[in-house]
């Protein structure tokens, strides 16, 4: 049926005029209110008589009673009658009503917009596992919304809901967005091919049986009839079980064939600054003075010999800075320098000329520091960048700090005279008497998810459930600042590599970056879908990245505020980022127990790793960038090759260690084989008995094997419940996970097995030794 647009509106009785007016004067019509309500219950009595004339009395009588409409015994035929012929009611059909009904709701300018935005919000509001598939069905809808309305007339409007709404989909449709954004009349949707395209196509979208009913009642019980028919007309939704994968290039029923589906790839393309940090004047002046006068002594000894090296090794660094550092008025802007920062700069000289080159045949030492009797509380650890500090935050609201060097951590008295310190032995006379090594750190009212230590072991800032950020000077042991704006508790926090600002990222789904001298957020990063779980500075301090609960991770430009990269490819929540000390390559892990390694530049992956049993929490890269290392609930520390080359791969230590992983497997594999022999045999039909396997050689927990009782069944349950699935839970005699068959990658170069220690924490120094920490669980 064509209809028309309307301008008519019947009252109960069915008087109309062709102005639009009702009744006999424009005092006595109803108002717009009341319009509404007569709509409503018109529709009400139709729906009535439709469920009585199919014989539905129950669902009849709910609505009798939810409705009010008792007595009503009117008839579709007699609600036709209010109707002229030529129009809808006519034909006094429940589709024909609703299809009245959303030409009532298409009168109205402000319709699409007012719909979309709810949709919108209750998309946002909804569970995580939908989110994604939910946000991909909008798309089409957010498209067809935006032609409809320039299809009417309504340019003004339409530019409105493009401006408004078109963010939520640039990410993953660029070009689309932008070739839509040009049309401005209805002769452009009628000519344009891509508007063609999608009016004489429906759009192909993946959803699970629960998202598309979810969607459905959502638009039902809120009258949004409008996306309502734009999901019946242009919409081909397919439902799956399980749940829905990202849409890819190869996926025939997502999108409209012929179309690229996925646009990814346009919005990484955007142009960004990977140079390292430029070196500050002063700094460099300092540095150069400070080794020239050491060099320049009379007598040669060991200092001046040290100096002299230096100097060259600087020369070497300025002349790299030089070459590949950003544009002055490019960086980001940081306070004067300070003299710690011409000291740190001389460190890391020192640490350059002193590091270890690493490669796939030549891997790193491991310094590995486990926390004993935490009893499950510790959340988080982190390690000062000179190796004389760790920091650990717990459940119990305290951050504890150890000294790695058995110093006595000694803080100020609380009554000395600050007029009184004039020189820096009155400095360590006004602090307090103690020779003990750590301290605690007493300040959040929640659990403490999130501690970092800065570049010059001077500050550490620490996050927590209680939505608060807390920044703590490490000579006195106090709390400084506490930093408040997350509506939700804050998952991660990290120093920028030169200090002076730092981010956080939130269960609000928004990560934010602060600086030490203001107590409110300076950018705040929104896009993410789910909870940002972890935040690191790229080493040049002008973009962040963040890893969220959507699957995703994302790269934002710090001065402006917007994401520039967008990573997906994910199978589980993304709890770890690490970026190589160039800025050009970055990794990401978590649930899914694979490292997916970036190029920043162009935003496509170059590997996706495997071999970890269980999430992965840590990643770190050596100083060359060329190994990466992981740390992961599997009570593992794991090396990866990033710069796979055939030269590498062909060294004799290399294809030592190859050849030692083949036959590894292939002894698992043939005592898993043995092992599931003689389970059989011993499940054979036979008098049902318990054995008990620790006479087994492995030295395995007792297990109840072949009983019928349904006592031994539910203990094993209840084990598995506690301990994961025997497969993947049980040690063997050596005290090592005896998990599920995971197939390793190529990348991998070795493994490190801890005691009953999950790696939460791994770093490297500037001289490449790798340092792990994590609790030791009984």
């Amino acid at each position: 049926m064509s209809l028309g647009k309307r301008t008519d509106w019947p009252d109960d009785a069915g008087n109309a005029d062709g102005s639009g007016n009702t009744g006999s004067t424009a005092a006595s019509g109803p108002t717009g209110k009341q319009q509404t309500a007569q709509q409503q219950k018109k529709v009400e009595k139709v729906v009535l008589q439709y469920l009585k004339s199919k014989g539905y009395k129950d669902a009849e009588k709910a609505l009798r009673e939810n409705a009010s409409l008792d007595g009503i015994e009117t008839t579709l035929a007699d609600l036709a009658s209010a109707f002229p012929g030529n129009e809808v009611g006519a034909d006094a059909s429940v589709p024909n009503w609703i299809l009245f009904y959303n030409e009532a709701e298409q009168g109205n300018p402000d319709a699409y917009s007012q719909s979309y935005r709810e949709l919108r919000r209750w998309i946002d509001s909804s569970l995580d596992v939908y989110k994604h598939e939910l946000y991909a069905a909008s798309y089409p809808i957010f498209v067809h919304s935006y032609m409809d309305l320039l299809a009417r007339g309504l340019a003004e409007k339409a530019e409105e809901f493009m401006h408004l709404y078109s963010g939520d989909h640039v990410v993953n449709h660029t070009n689309d967005i932008a070739m839509l954004a040009t049309l401005r009349t209805a002769s452009h949707v009628a000519e344009n091919s891509l508007a063609t395209l999608f009016r004489s196509n429906k759009y192909g979208v993946r959803m699970t049986r629960v998202g598309f009913e979810l969607l459905l009642s959502f638009l039902q019980d809120h009258n949004h009839t409008l996306l309502m028919r734009t999901v019946n007309e242009h919409l081909n939704i397919r439902t799956i079980d399980g749940t829905v994968p990202i849409a890819s290039e190869a996926d025939a029923d997502v999108g409209i064939t012929g179309h690229t589906q996925n646009q990814l790839d346009a919005f990484n393309s955007q142009e960004i600054m990977l140079g390292s940090a430029p070196l500050d004047q002063y700094v460099r002046d300092e540095v150069d003075r400070t080794l020239q006068s050491e060099a320049g002594r009379r007598t040669k000894d060991a200092v001046s010999k040290e100096a002299s090296a230096l100097l060259d090794t600087f020369s070497k660094v300025k002349q790299e800075n030089a070459a590949n550092a950003l544009a002055a008025r490019d960086s980001v802007p940081m306070p004067p320098p300070r003299g710690i920062e011409i000291e740190h700069q001389i460190a890391s000289l020192k640490a350059l000329r002193k590091r270890i080159a690493l490669g796939p045949a030549a891997l790193p030492s491991i310094c590995m520091y486990t926390m004993h009797n935490t009893n499950d509380a510790m959340t988080c650890a982190s390690v000062s960048d000179d190796l004389s500090l760790m920091a650990a935050g717990f459940s119990e609201s305290y951050v504890k700090i150890w000294s790695l060097k058995r110093e006595p951590l000694r803080g100020f008295q609380s009554n000395f005279a600050p007029a009184s310190v004039t020189k820096e032995d009155d400095i360590e006379a006004i602090r307090e008497p103690t020779n003990s090594d750590h301290r605690k750190l007493v300040a959040h009212s929640g659990p403490v998810f999130g501690v970092d230590i800065s570049f010059d072991s001077k500050y550490l800032v620490s996050c927590s459930e209680d939505k608060t950020a807390r920044l703590w000077s490490l000579d006195t042991f106090t709390n400084l600042v506490c930093y408040k704006g997350h509506n939700y508790p804050v998952w991660d926090v990290a120093f920028a590599p030169q200090g002076f600002y730092f981010a956080t990222a939130s269960h609000d789904r928004t990560a934010r970056l602060w600086s030490c001298d203001h107590i409110y957020a300076l950018r705040i990063f929104a896009g993410h879908l789910s909870d940002v779980n972890c935040v690191r500075f790229h080493p040049n301090s002008k973009y962040v990245v963040t890893g969220s609960s959507d699957k995703s991770v994302r790269l934002w430009d710090v001065q402006r505020g917007s994401c520039v990269r967008v990573f997906t490819g994910h199978t589980g929540s993304v709890d770890t980022v690490a970026i190589s000390p160039d800025g050009r390559i970055m990794a990401s892990a978590g649930e899914d127990q694979t490292v997916s390694v970036w190029d920043l530049g162009s935003g496509r992956c170059m590997d996706t790793m495997a071999g970890h049993t269980g999430s992965i929490y840590s990643l770190a890269f050596s100083q060359e960038g060329s190994l990466l290392l992981s740390g992961s609930a599997d009570e593992t520390v794991r090396a990866w090759d990033v710069k796979r080359s055939s030269s590498a791969s062909d060294h004799p230590i290399v294809a030592q260690r190859r050849e030692e992983r083949q036959r590894m497997a292939q002894a698992e594999a043939e005592a898993a084989a043995a092992a599931a022999a003689a389970a059989a045999a011993e499940a054979a039909p036979s008098d049902a008995m318990d054995v008990d396997s620790n006479q087994d050689k492995q030295g395995e927990p007792s297990v109840a094997v072949g009983s019928k009782t349904p006592t031994n069944g539910a203990a094993d349950k209840s084990k598995q419940a506690v301990n994961g699935s025997s497969e993947s839970k049980k040690r063997d005699a050596a005290g090592v996970w005896k998990s599920k068959r995971v197939v390793e990658s190529d990348s991998l170069l070795k493994t490190w097995r801890t005691k009953n220690t999950p790696v939460h924490s791994i770093m490297m120094t500037k001289r490449n030794l790798a340092v792990a920490t994590g609790p030791f669980i009984l």
